[in-house]
């Protein structure tokens, strides 16, 4: 059995480094929950202002946002 091939990577997202993987319909599959603030600090040369141990889900749960780039646009202020 053949595997389908995934729809191209598109940079749609002026916030968006890097290569996020999308799911069947093209949208960007959600992170992982256990990321590390940390990581995402890093990744996106910010300061969330909490623990870089704490887990994504605590953070969305914090600020009450669901999405990263929701959460990014809050710590840029």
């Amino acid at each position: 059995m053949a595997h389908k091939k995934a729809p191209p990577v598109r940079h749609d997202d002026p916030e968006m480094t890097g290569q996020r993987a999308r799911n069947i319909t093209g949208e960007l599959r959600r992170k992982r929950g256990d990321t590390l603030v940390g990581t995402l600090e890093e990744l996106y040369h910010i300061d969330f202002g909490v623990r870089s141990d704490m887990q994504l889900d605590t953070l969305r749960e914090t600020l009450g946002e669901d999405e990263i780039a929701k959460l990014i646009r809050k710590a840029r202020g």
